[in-house]
């Protein structure tokens, strides 16, 4: 799928600090006069944040992995037609928390409902849209979790349901996405989550600025 604008999406294990930086980098955009939406997933359009309270409750722990991945699509296929699709055709820079390759590495093989199944729902749901570049914020799967636990604690809330699975899950998690960098080098670019957040920014605004200029936006 062509379009004039550019879409660059952010990946990563809970508590990477993927948010962190997409912010910034859409700070930094906009500073140079760029257009920028903003969005996340699950979530973005008002149908699919009220999508995203289903999935994240952590009350909702009886929640199938069918049914987990079918939701996250529709999520999805509702961003995509409101607000992305729409963004891209006018020419604006679309930056996501999160997209297509969380399901790769959440549903198809932490949930082991496999890739087949995630390719063909994005065939429905996405209907050839892919990011141009993503950035995967990279920290290890314990860290990540002690990350997200400190981070839930100091500030309460019912998003949960993710960070409640096992840490076998997480681990699972954490080396599909590895195998999607070295499956898509040139597309998934990782960066070092480990350390501070201004360094983070540097490598990031490196990777993002490379791709702008190349593609001569």
């Amino acid at each position: 799928m062509t379009h004039p604008g550019i879409f660059i999406t952010f990946e990563g294990m809970d508590g990477s600090g993927k948010t962190t930086q997409m912010h910034r980098l859409a700070a930094r955009l906009r500073a140079l006069g760029r257009t920028v939406l903003e969005t996340l997933e699950p979530g973005g359009p008002p149908v699919a944040q009220k999508i995203r309270r289903i999935l994240l409750d952590s009350a909702n722990q009886e929640l199938g992995p069918t049914t987990e991945i079918l939701l996250y699509f529709a999520s999805r296929a509702q961003n995509v037609d409101e607000w992305i699709n729409p963004a891209l055709a006018r020419g604006e820079i679309v930056l996501s928390d999160r997209f297509t390759d969380s399901s790769l590495a959440y549903q198809g093989v932490g949930r082991n409902l496999g890739i087949d199944t995630v390719q063909a729902l994005e065939r429905i749901a996405c209907r050839g849209l892919k990011p141009d570049l993503t950035i995967l914020v990279d920290v290890d799967a314990e860290a990540s979790l002690a990350r997200a636990r400190a981070r839930n604690e100091a500030a309460p809330h019912c998003e949960t349901r993710m960070d409640d699975q096992a840490l076998e899950f997480h681990l699972k998690v954490h080396e599909a996405y590895h195998a999607l960098v070295a499956a898509e080098p040139e597309r998934v670019r990782l960066v070092d989550g480990r350390r501070g957040i201004d360094e983070i920014e540097q490598d990031v605004w490196a990777i993002v600025s490379a791709h702008l200029e190349a593609a001569n936006v």
